[in-house]
């Protein structure tokens, strides 16, 4: 039979007096007497059947069990302070901070964040940029992110935002040098522009289409995929594009497509936050909006695989 949960008082008071080891500054603290402070630990440690302090002449000392006990009590008090703070205090104006992808914010949701406004007015967000690198090891400062990769992470709840096409872009004044529609055969020796940190590169797109890859002489590195986009644009080389990011480029006719051969990514875009954090009912309501036009976009409905 399970033991009764101890009134939130007095729980509160022995964190309290866990964390200070003195009933004078826990009861100062929770403005209440020390008398009362005492009488409250006392009745939760005949509750519990346990001691959990060893009073001393001068001081407290936690026992074994109180020593035990007193990290989940102080973690379980936190967060009923933070989502209390949350949902009815200053917290419910709170600016939602959302983490995203530079290259993904620019061609996939600025354009669409008119809409996001447009139906949630009451919203603020703070949108700031991250660096792929390491990005899901350094999000504990933001509510949402979105990120790149496989999905794989234990410490986060993953969406899958993107089921992209690799398809080799160039400028259009870039893409004259060719005489007619070019081959893949045709690029080996032009300037390939590399992304740093992305697997599907253009070893998976070479060795997808039956082409074996070297590390040929001529090509260029960048940290980001937003860089090697805007460098193909200006007639620099030769980039990988996903085409979940290209639409923007295509219509403003600063990229073309050189092949028909496209190969499906196996590495995506995730909206992404963290497990152990309080979801804002904010970050829930962009969630929504922001699944609801994954599955109204037309790029993903065409690529994305019948078994997900």
């Amino acid at each position: 039979m399970k033991k009764r949960l101890p009134p939130l008082n007095w729980l509160r008071s022995f964190e309290a007096a866990a964390r200070h080891l003195s009933f004078t500054h826990a009861s100062q603290e929770l403005h209440i007497t020390q008398a009362a402070m005492s009488q409250q630990i006392k009745a939760l440690e005949s509750q519990l059947g346990t001691m959990l302090f060893v009073r001393l002449p001068r001081g407290l000392e936690l026992t074994e069990a109180g020593a035990a006990y007193l990290p989940v009590l102080h973690e379980s008090i936190e967060k009923m302070n933070e989502v209390t703070e949350e949902l009815f205090g200053k917290g419910r104006n709170k600016l939602l901070n959302v983490k995203v992808n530079l290259v993904f914010f620019v061609n996939w949701l600025a354009p669409r964040l008119p809409e996001f406004y447009e139906q949630y007015p009451d919203i603020n967000l703070k949108i700031t940029s991250n660096i792929w690198v390491n990005s899901q090891q350094k999000s504990s400062d933001c509510d949402l992110e979105v990120i790149y990769g496989n999905g794989r992470w234990q410490q986060y709840e993953a969406r899958r935002l993107t089921w992209d096409l690799l398809q080799p872009v160039c400028s259009p004044n870039y893409a004259s040098r060719f005489e007619g529609k070019p081959v893949p055969q045709d690029i080996v020796n032009e300037n390939l522009i590399h992304v740093i940190g992305y697997e599907d590169g253009w070893n998976r797109w070479f060795q997808s289409i039956g082409m074996p890859y070297t590390d040929f002489n001529l090509g260029s590195q960048f940290d980001t995929l937003i860089n090697a986009f805007e460098v193909a644009a200006n007639d620099g080389g030769i980039a990988l594009g996903r085409s979940s990011l290209l639409q923007g480029y295509f219509e403003s006719e600063k990229l073309v497509s050189l092949f028909d051969q496209e190969v499906l990514t196996t590495e995506a875009f995730y909206l992404v936050n963290h497990k152990s954090r309080f979801l804002h009912p904010h970050a829930e309501a962009f969630i929504n909006w922001v699944m609801e036009e994954v599955n109204n976009d037309e790029i993903n409905n065409i690529n994305r695989p019948l078994y997900n």
